[in-house]
């Protein structure tokens, strides 16, 4: 049956775990009614996009394909997965020259055939590369989203909902910065449905103390790490903070999100992607909220931000 075009979204890297779970969510979400999958690997694409066709009794109307990047033309948002992986032996600074070449691959292709798209990079290390595909791309600096520490956040959420026994979307909080080793938890900002977790605590008679601090963090950071060592890969929790972003976007629920956005002047941060809290919108990132932080997580934006700066510097600006 023909399909009344709407909605139409391209995963760069449509074979890996990532963008074929992205793929997947995004088929059960509504939200969109053309999907194109692009990769390297064009037998697995295929097989991917067929896959997923096999389902088509099951959800709403779409055209899902695998294709090349003309296929992708006038994509709406396109979704960036693709990337090398770090090896053993591999610095982080030979890791990002490695993906910096295939960005370079990449991007002329989405702003040739998608030159009013927003591009969500999901690839790692997310903020490095969203920065390099902002550069590359020459697009306003709002239509260009790394995932952030979206995922982080969410982490941290469900950290916090088990100690304290409730639902983890009544856990308001971020887990701000790199989506990497320099993150932070902003505790100064981290509330039980409006209540602040302390006061929360206090009420419930739950501890909260600085011991859990540091575990509950201490968990996000190795979360990826625990999944990673017991199944090899992470990519349903990636897949699910993907659709989140991309229905904001869609339905324009301008929603405040985590995700890596270009800072300029912040707390001292400047002229680099950072997962900070940003208005997302239709038109992508639409504002950054600078917030209230207290003095320490101030410092650890600043932390966040050189190590990033170094990493660029060494890689992309040298």
């Amino acid at each position: 049956m023909a399909i009344k075009h709407g909605n139409k979204v391209s995963v760069i890297g449509g074979a890996g775990a990532v963008g074929a779970t992205v793929s997947y969510v995004l088929t059960q979400s509504g939200l969109i009614q053309d999907l194109v999958l692009v990769d390297i690997a064009k037998e697995k694409t295929e097989g991917e996009a067929l896959d997923l066709n096999h389902g088509a009794s099951f959800i709403d109307p779409m055209n899902i394909r695998a294709g090349g990047y003309e296929d992708t033309k006038n994509s709406d948002i396109v979704i960036i997965t693709a990337g090398i992986a770090q090896k053993p032996d591999q610095t982080r600074i030979e890791l990002v020259e490695k993906n910096i070449e295939v960005m370079k691959d990449i991007i002329p292709e989405v702003t040739k055939y998608s030159p009013n798209s927003i591009i969500l990079l999901i690839s790692n290390p997310v903020d490095i590369l969203s920065y390099i595909a902002y550069k590359l791309s020459g697009f306003p600096k709002g239509r260009i989203i790394g995932s952030g520490t979206v995922l982080d956040t969410s982490r941290f959420k469900f950290e916090i909902g088990k100690h304290f026994q409730v639902d983890p979307r009544d856990v308001e909080t971020y887990i701000l910065g790199e989506h990497g080793d320099t993150s932070f938890p902003a505790w100064s900002l981290t509330n039980i449905k409006s209540i602040p977790i302390s006061e929360y605590a206090e009420l419930m008679g739950i501890e909260f103390n600085e011991e859990f601090k540091y575990q509950a963090y201490e968990n996000v950071k190795q979360a990826a790490y625990d999944v990673i060592n017991k199944k090899g890969a992470t990519y349903y929790a990636i897949g699910l903070s993907a659709m989140h972003i991309v229905e904001s976007i869609l339905k324009d629920m301008r929603r405040i999100l985590p995700v890596s956005t270009l800072i300029n002047d912040y707390y001292g941060a400047d002229d680099l992607y950072l997962g900070m809290p940003c208005i997302v919108g239709r038109n992508g990132v639409e504002e950054v909220l600078k917030i209230n932080l207290s003095e320490e997580e101030i410092q650890n934006v600043n932390k966040s931000a050189n190590a990033l700066t170094t990493v660029l510097n060494e890689s992309f600006r040298k």
